[in-house]
């Protein structure tokens, strides 16, 4: 047994863990920066050493063995003690560092979120900038494989096991409407008025499909006259004139605050919130300057007024949702 554990390569240790968090050799593979080939040659190497398969193959991904099971919790915390002593060593201070992080956002993510994260950065890291990239909810976890962006915040939930997921809030909806509305008064709106008015719905991959499916259920989306795929067109398509447009509510408090001459008004449906989370690499494969990041954008963004983060949005950082 000591021979095993002084031979033993840690390397490997991530290699399973990653492994049994992705369930994918791809992901694995990506998130190591190594190739597939490599990835298997080790899954081999960690098969022999244990006598045991670990993973089989199916049709979701690798299924862990039930060797593969017990190992997982004592590697995992022996992996995560090892790096939290290395990174003692081998810190990210952003106090005093510089560094240059690429997020991927939606526009909604652009008009409430970033300046938030902008205007928390002077104290908390004057060297840090951000660099800003159009969301592609598609392609997004393939680009944080390669490197091409540090972490992205998406509404869609993602269930793919390639990056983790750390949820920040859920964000509800409320109505939008010009200021002069000539029929709509108060602050808010009944299901006769509201199936009366013409509306302009969002539609795309947005995740904030919630208020285009409570249309379809009241059977009111031939009521829709306008359909766009950004969020940020909305005041300027209502402003001058009778549409009605439903928004999820922080960035609608943003658009009324900024004198967009627009009205916000409760709604009498029932729409489903939107989940608005971060991805980022899986713990094990984020350097100290990554970990800092997802770090930072948990606590400034963790709670939709900007509140202080709650429990689970702790333990997320570290583990994939």
């Amino acid at each position: 047994m000591g021979s095993m554990v002084r031979d033993f390569d840690l390397n490997l240790v991530r290699t399973f863990v990653l492994l049994y968090e992705t369930r994918s050799v791809t992901a694995t593979a990506e998130a190591m920066h190594l190739t597939q080939p490599t990835v298997s040659y080790s899954l081999q190497k960690l098969r022999r050493r244990f006598s045991d398969e670990l993973f089989r193959r199916a049709k979701g991904g690798l299924v862990p063995t039930a060797t593969a099971q017990a190992l997982y919790e004592p590697l995992h915390g022996a992996l995560a003690g090892i790096e939290a002593a290395v990174s003692g060593a081998w810190s990210f201070d952003p106090a005093t560092a510089r560094a240059t992080f690429t997020l991927s956002l939606s526009d909604l993510g652009e008009v409430s979120l970033l300046p938030r994260l902008v205007a928390a950065l002077p104290a908390r890291a004057p060297g840090v900038t951000l660099t800003v990239r159009p969301l592609d909810v598609v392609n997004a976890a393939d680009q944080l494989g390669r490197g091409e962006i540090d972490a992205f915040i998406a509404s869609p939930v993602l269930s793919t096991p390639r990056v983790a997921r750390i949820p920040l809030f859920a964000e509800g909806y409320v109505g939008m409407v010009a200021a002069d509305h000539p029929r709509l008064r108060g602050d808010r709106v009944g299901l006769a008025e509201l199936a009366a008015e013409r509306h302009v719905a969002v539609f795309g991959p947005t995740g904030h499909d919630g208020p285009r499916r409570a249309l379809e259920a009241h059977g009111l989306l031939h009521r829709v006259a306008v359909e766009t795929t950004r969020f940020t067109s909305l005041p300027y398509l209502v402003r001058h004139g009778d549409l009605f447009a439903m928004v999820p509510r922080m960035v609608a408090e943003v658009f009324a605050a900024e004198h967009h001459h627009v009205r916000l008004l409760e709604l009498p449906l029932d729409i489903e919130p939107a989940q608005v989370s971060i991805y980022a690499r899986h713990a094990h494969a984020r350097g100290p300057a990554q970990a800092w990041l997802v770090r930072f954008m948990a606590e400034v963004l963790g709670q939709p007024d900007g509140g202080a983060v709650g429990g689970a949005i702790g333990g997320a950082i570290g583990e994939p949702t």
